[in-house]
C-alpha cells in the first residue's frame, strides 16, 4: 500500500464515522482447508484429494483436456494436493504427468499412483513408465493396485523408499469382500498408507480396516467416497435436510465426503470429477464443521433411507 492509497482509507474511514456510515466489509476469508498427518513422515495433506479413474482417460485433443486442465488448475489453486492415478486408468497418468507440468503444478501436488502386473522385473518397468508419464521423481506414494503380486512389489518398494525413489509406500483395494484380505496385509507389512472403498452406502472398512490402520499408523486414502456415484446421482433430486447447515454443508455431496473424513483414520478421500464446478463443491466440503458420530448416523441414514 502506498502513500496516497493509506491517505484514501483514512479518508474513507472518517466519511464513514461522520455520516455514520456502515464500512464497507472486508473481502471474505475461505476457511482453513482441513488437513490430516500422514503418519510414517510427518507430512500433513488435504482431507480432501482428487481421483483421476475414468475423468482423467482422454485423448490429446484440446476440447478434450480443456476441462480436466481448469479442474487441476482450481484443485491446485482451492488447497488441493493429493492426485491419484493408476495404469489400469488408460491416458490417465498421461494426462495429469502433462497437464501438471503445463500449469507448473508439479511442486504442489502430492503425486500417487500404482503398481498392476505380476513379477518383479514386469513391476520395475511399469513404476518407472508411471514416473515417466507422470514427471515425478521421486514420486510421492506408489500402492500395489488391489494386491496384485503385493509381497514381491512391496520388497521393491522397500529398496525404492531406501533408495529415495518413493517418498511412501502402499497397498489399495476398492472392494469390501477384499477387506480380510488387505487386512492380513495391513497387519503383517510395514507400509506408509492404505487405500480403500468406504462411504455411507460401503461402511463395511469402519468395523476392522479403519482401527486396524489406526492401530498400525498407517494413512488412510479412501476411494469410492460416493459409493461409486450411486449415492449421489439417487440423492440430486432430494431436499438438503435442515440440520446439513449445521456442518456447513450445501449440497449432498459435502453431506457424503464429510461423513467420510469426519471418521479419525481417514487421512483424504479422492473423489474423480472433470467438472470444475463439482470439484469446487466436493472441496468445500474439506471446510468447516466435522459432523460428530450423532451427525454421521444422520447422513448415513438420510443417504441410504435408513
Amino acid at each position: 500500500m502506498n502513500r496516497r492509497e493509506a491517505l484514501g482509507l483514512l479518508a474513507a474511514a472518517a466519511f464513514c464515522r461522520a455520516y455514520a456510515l456502515p464500512a464497507a466489509p472486508a473481502a471474505a476469508t475461505p476457511a482453513v482447508l482441513i488437513s490430516r498427518r500422514i503418519p510414517a513422515s510427518g507430512e500433513m495433506l488435504p482431507a480432501i484429494g482428487l481421483g483421476t479413474w475414468q475423468t482423467f482417460d482422454v485423448g490429446p485433443g484440446r476440447a478434450e483436456r480443456a476441462p480436466l486442465e481448469e479442474v487441476l488448475a482450481e484443485f491446485a489453486a482451492l488447497g488441493g494436493r493429493l492426485i491419484d492415478s493408476s495404469p489400469m486408468y488408460g491416458r490417465s497418468e498421461e494426462v495429469v504427468g502433462e497437464l501438471a507440468q503445463a500449469l507448473g503444478l508439479r511442486g504442489k501436488l502430492f503425486v500417487a499412483t500404482k503398481v498392476w502386473t505380476q513379477g518383479r522385473s514386469a513391476g520395475i518397468r511399469q513404476m518407472e513408465d508411471s514416473m515417466r508419464k507422470l514427471g515425478a521423481r521421486p514420486i510421492d506414494l506408489m500402492q500395489v493396485h488391489n494386491l496384485v503380486d503385493v509381497k514381491t512389489h512391496l520388497a521393491t518398494l522397500r529398496e525404492w523408499k531406501r533408495a529415495g525413489t518413493v517418498r511412501h509406500i502402499g497397498i489399495t483395494h476398492y472392494t469390501a469382500g477384499s477387506h480380510d484380505d488387505v487386512a492380513r496385509v495391513l497387519a503383517s507389512e510395514a507400509v506408509d498408507f492404505v487405500q480403500i472403498n468406504y462411504s455411507a452406502a460401503e461402511p463395511e472398512a469402519a468395523r476392522r480396516l479403519l482401527p486396524l490402520a489406526q492401530d498400525r499408523g498407517v494413512a488412510v486414502i479412501v476411494n469410492r467416497p460416493f459409493g461409486g456415484g450411486d449415492l449421489v446421482r439417487r440423492l440430486r433430486n432430494r431436499p438438503l435436510p435442515d440440520w446439513a447447515a449445521e456442518i456447513d454443508c450445501t449440497s449432498w455431496a459435502q453431506l457424503l465426503l464429510k461423513f467420510v473424513i469426519a471418521h479419525p483414520a481417514v487421512t483424504c478421500a479422492i473423489p474423480a470429477t472433470s467438472k470444475v464446478a463439482h470439484l469446487r463443491d466436493n472441496m468445500q466440503a474439506g471446510r468447516g464443521r466435522l459432523p460428530d458420530e450423532k451427525q454421521r448416523a444422520q447422513i448415513a441414514a438420510a443417504a441410504t433411507g435408513g
